[in-house]
C-alpha cells in the first residue's frame, strides 16, 4: 500500500499542514490590525507635543520640517543659531529636541551638557543628529544624556518612529511624574490629618484625668506648652520639643484611676487617702506602658527597676509620656514619690514639668483651695528651690516668665 503526497516549500512537509487554516491566518490578521490601531491611538496622541529642531543648516531644519508635518505634526519650533539654543530651550520647554552636534560658536554637546543640568529638563528626550561616526563623540553624547542618534542625511522612515516613541516614552514618564507627585501631595495631607488626629487623641486622654477636678480641662494644655517653653530655654535635646509638649499633657492621666472621694475632698487628706493619690503616677505610667507589670508596689520601692520598667514602651510619644507620668512628682532633695529620686536622677522632663505642674496649680482653683495670686505662686515657686525644684530649670522658669504669663493668658488662667 502506498501514500502519495504533494510537498510545498518546506521539504518533507505536506501541503495541508504548511497552509495556515483560515482561522489562524484570521487570527493574525486581528492580531495584526489591534496591534496596528493601538500604534496609531498612541501615535495621534503625541501629535499635539512641542518639537524642537536646532541645526545650523537651514536646508536640514527645512527638511526635518517637512517630514514632521507630512506626519502631521504641528507644533514644531527652530532656530538655526546654537548660541540662542538653551535660552529658546528653556522658554520653550519641547517634549523632544533634534540637536545637531557639528554646529560653530556653541556644539550640540556644549548645549546637551548645560541643559541636562537643568532639573525642569531631566526628562527630555534628546535625538542627536550627526554625520559624524565616530565613537567618541557618540558616547560623549549617551553619557551627557542623549536619548537616541539620528544619522545624517535623515532618512524619513528612521525620523518618524524615533520621534514617536521618544515622545511617547516621554509622555508615559510625565504620567509617572505627575502621578508620584500626586501621591506625595497625599502623602503629606494624610500625615498632617494623622498628626492632627494624634494631637486630638493625646489632648482626649489627658483631659480624661484631668476633667476630674479641672472642668475646663485647660491645665493639662497650659502644662504642655510650659514644658515646652521650658525646654527651648533650656536648649533640651531629648526629643522633639512638639513630642514633649504633647507627652507632659498627659502628665497626670493617671487620675482617672483616683475616687472621687480623694480627688475632689475639699479638706487635707488623710494618709492612706494620699498614699492612694501618690498612685497616679504609678497608674499613668501603667496606662502608657503596654504589658507594664502588675507588681508597681516594688517598682516603686526599687529605684534601680525604674528604667526597665519605663522601656517596656514601643511608642516615642508614650515612652516620653510615662517617664513624665512616673517622674513629675520626684523632688530634687529626694522627698518625692513614687521611687524617691533625687538631683539629676530625675530625668529632665519630670522635672520642668513638675516647675510648670506646680506652677499652674497654684494658680488655678481646686476643690481643696482657691487660685492663688501671681506673687503668691512664684514665692512658694522660690522656696522650693534647690528642694522641690531643679534650680536651673526654676532659673528657666523665671527667666522665660513673659512668656509663660503670656500663654497663660492665652489658655484662660491670667493671673493677677
Amino acid at each position: 500500500m502506498s501514500t502519495n503526497f504533494s510537498f510545498s516549500c518546506f521539504a518533507g512537509v505536506p501541503d495541508d499542514v504548511a497552509t495556515p487554516a483560515p482561522s489562524v491566518k484570521r487570527a493574525a490578521q486581528l492580531a495584526g490590525s489591534t496591534i496596528a490601531g493601538r500604534n496609531n491611538q498612541a501615535a495621534a496622541s503625541v501629535l499635539g507635543r512641542k518639537i524642537m529642531i536646532v541645526d545650523d543648516e537651514e536646508s536640514n531644519i527645512l527638511m526635518l520640517r517637512k517630514y514632521l508635518k507630512e506626519a502631521g505634526y504641528k507644533n514644531i519650533i527652530h532656530t538655526d543659531d546654537s548660541r540662542l539654543a538653551v535660552d529658546l530651550i528653556c522658554g520653550e520647554h519641547p517634549d523632544v529636541l533634534l540637536l545637531d552636534v557639528m554646529m560653530p560658536n556653541v556644539t550640540g554637546l556644549d548645549i546637551l551638557a548645560e541643559i541636562m543640568d537643568l532639573p525642569a529638563f531631566e526628562r527630555l528626550p534628546v535625538l542627536v543628529l550627526s554625520a559624524s561616526t565616530e565613537r567618541e563623540i557618540k558616547q560623549t553624547a549617551l553619557e551627557l544624556g542623549a536619548t537616541d542618534f539620528l544619522a545624517k542625511p535623515i532618512d524619513r522612515q528612521d525620523l518618524l518612529p524615533r520621534v514617536r516613541n521618544a515622545l511617547m516614552a516621554k509622555s508615559f514618564r510625565d504620567q509617572l511624574a505627575r502621578y508620584a507627585e500626586h501621591l506625595e501631595d497625599e502623602v503629606v495631607k494624610r500625615t498632617a490629618d494623622l498628626e492632627d488626629s494624634r494631637r486630638e487623641v493625646v489632648y482626649c486622654l489627658a483631659r480624661a484625668g484631668e476633667f476630674r477636678d479641672d472642668c475646663t480641662g485647660q491645665h493639662v494644655a497650659r502644662v504642655g506648652r510650659y514644658v515646652g517653653v521650658l525646654a527651648r530655654q533650656l536648649n533640651y535635646r531629648g526629643a522633639p520639643i512638639e513630642l514633649l509638649e504633647l507627652a507632659a499633657q498627659l502628665h497626670d492621666v493617671g487620675k482617672i484611676g483616683i475616687p472621687d472621694s480623694v480627688l475632689k475632698k475639699a479638706g487635707k487628706l488623710e494618709t492612706e487617702e494620699f498614699d492612694l493619690m501618690k498612685r497616679h503616677c504609678e497608674m499613668g505610667t501603667k496606662i502608657m506602658t503596654p504589658g507594664a507589670s502588675p507588681e508597681a508596689d516594688v517598682v516603686r520601692q526599687n529605684v534601680a527597676m525604674g528604667p526597665s520598667f519605663l522601656r517596656e514602651c514601643k511608642s516615642p510619644l508614650m515612652t516620653l509620656a510615662a517617664r513624665i507620668a512616673a517622674t513629675h512628682h520626684e523632688r530634687w532633695d529626694g522627698s518625692g514619690y513614687p521611687l524617691g529620686l533625687s538631683g539629676e536622677s530625675i530625668p529632665i522632663e519630670g522635672r520642668m514639668t513638675a516647675v510648670a505642674d506646680v506652677f499652674d496649680s497654684l494658680g488655678s482653683a481646686r476643690p481643696y483651695k482657691p487660685a492663688f495670686p501671681l506673687t503668691k505662686c512664684l514665692r512658694i515657686l522660690e522656696e522650693g528651690r534647690g528642694k522641690h525644684f531643679d534650680p536651673k530649670v526654676l532659673d528657666a522658669f523665671f527667666a522665660c516668665l513673659g512668656e509663660i504669663l503670656r500663654l497663660s493668658a492665652e489658655l484662660n488662667n491670667s493671673m493677677q
